[in-house]
């Protein structure tokens, strides 16, 4: 089957699976209206990561059902969310337009609780080793993922960092979470020496325009969350990582936080959680690495 066929677009499938559920099903408005809204987040997951509904793995859901849980969602949400794409990938397999259903062996509750691959220190190395430094574009990259792993940052939140909200005297980085809750993010040294060294690329990428955006594309526009999903995916692809996204930068943040001792509640400050229950869901990473480490070392494991 060619999925760039017009008849397979994301929206359109999307249409048809609504259109089978009101007629066959009964379903009520607000219920299919539902579905429509869950089915659709999917879709805009997979745009984000250049996929299709129709291309996405087991993998790819996951880390948005991960991701949902890390933002606070309820599990009400949650389950909802699940039942809805489960429904859609049910649709599309019987309409013989995919033999893929990504959701055929979802655990419901224990795979959303279960994080997506997180980076060990190798990987982040290796993966900040592949922008090209010698160009402008390469430079901002590195700059870019140096931040991004050193603050545990949205994606959302990195690309709309003003130059205001960087202070290098004090290595602080502010900015502004969901709910618009300001908090305030220590930098690190290595994201401190590639900041005050972007800053000469920056003024070059704007040239002649004004913006008081801290990282921008040529001519000082914006860089979207898709246009930065794309990048690390390919530095990613570069670097050997097989699955990446900017969201797993996030998840390494915390996880190497709490694997060297830092308390849970100094991490959830620092990710800008709202309740701890959220940034509980980071601790099983740890446990499992304890566990690990027990059977590994221990004369008598």
């Amino acid at each position: 089957m060619d999925n760039s066929d017009p008849r397979f677009t994301d929206a359109r499938l999307i249409d048809e699976c609504i259109t089978t559920l009101r007629v066959e099903k009964g379903l009520a408005g607000n219920t299919v209206e539902a579905y429509r809204r869950d089915i659709g987040k999917l879709a805009s997951v997979a745009a984000a990561a250049g996929k299709s509904l129709l291309t996405l793995d087991r993998g790819d859901i996951v880390a948005a059902l991960a991701d949902l849980q890390e933002s606070g969602s309820r599990d009400a949400t949650i389950a909802r969310f699940i039942s809805s794409i489960r429904t859609f990938y049910r649709y599309v397999v019987r309409e013989r337009l995919t033999k893929n259903d990504p959701t055929a062996h979802l655990e419901s509750r224990r795979a959303w609780q279960r994080l997506p691959h997180f980076l060990t220190p190798e990987d982040v190395e290796s993966l900040l080793r592949q922008p090209d430094q010698t160009s402008d574009p390469g430079m901002r990259d590195r700059t870019m993922l140096e931040v991004l792993y050193a603050t545990g940052l949205r994606v959302s939140e990195l690309t709309g960092l003003r130059t205001v909200d960087i202070d290098l005297d004090t290595g602080l980085l502010t900015c502004f979470g969901k709910g618009s809750r300001e908090r305030r993010v220590p930098l690190g040294r290595s994201a401190i020496e590639y900041l005050r060294r972007y800053y000469a690329v920056r003024a070059r990428l704007i040239g002649s325009g004004a913006t008081d955006l801290l990282f921008v594309e040529k001519g000082g526009g914006r860089i979207s969350r898709q246009q930065f999903w794309r990048l690390i995916k390919h530095y990613g692809a570069a670097a050997g990582i097989e699955y990446i996204t900017p969201h797993i930068l996030r998840h390494s943040f915390a996880t190497a936080l709490l694997s060297n001792g830092a308390d849970l509640r100094s991490v959830q400050l620092l990710l800008g959680h709202g309740d701890i229950s959220t940034t509980q869901i980071y601790t099983h990473v740890t446990d499992e690495h304890l566990k690990k480490t027990y059977l590994s070392f221990h004369p008598r494991s």
